[in-house]
């Protein structure tokens, strides 16, 4: 009866060892990013539209945007609303710092990635996909709903 309990023995510790790993890639894989309430404002004559989102950062660690990408666009840069007395102007900015445990909103007026030469016609009521990228490695393609001028969110 040992010899048959034996078996059955490492069978159970094999499982618990393999549970416990699946366990520990799932917690790798969970994603500290996420990107909600995304949208891009559309303008009209190719004119450079402008992509907004939420970001939330799930994780222990302030983390930092530091690339955007799109297949929809030919040029995705982060750029910042700067006011100075009664002007306005955007400068180009390296990162965005999300803070653990929080978010920042990359909204009008503020942060925002500015989209220039479309691949293709783009129009209100499209969605477009944007690629951002983070300083830990982690690298999230966001559906971005594209909108007219007039609408926000």
């Amino acid at each position: 009866m040992t010899i048959k309990l034996k078996p059955i023995a490492s069978l159970a510790c094999a499982l618990a060892l393999s549970l416990g790993a699946a366990s520990a890639a799932q917690a790798a894989d969970a994603h500290a990013i996420s990107i909600k309430d995304a949208w891009v404002r559309w303008l009209p004559n190719n004119l450079p539209a402008a992509g907004y989102a939420t970001l939330v950062n799930a994780s222990d660690k302030p983390i930092d945007l530091v690339d955007v990408s799109s297949d929809d666009y030919g040029d995705a840069m982060l750029h910042q609303t700067v006011s100075n007395g009664s002007t306005q102007k955007m400068v180009m900015v390296d990162k965005l710092t999300v803070p653990a445990h929080g978010q920042v909103a990359i909204a009008p007026g503020g942060y925002h990635v500015m989209l220039e030469d479309a691949k293709h016609k783009v129009a209100p009521g499209d969605t477009v996909r944007l690629t951002l990228k983070f300083s830990d490695g982690e690298t999230v393609s966001a559906p971005f709903a594209v909108k007219s001028p007039g609408q926000t969110k």
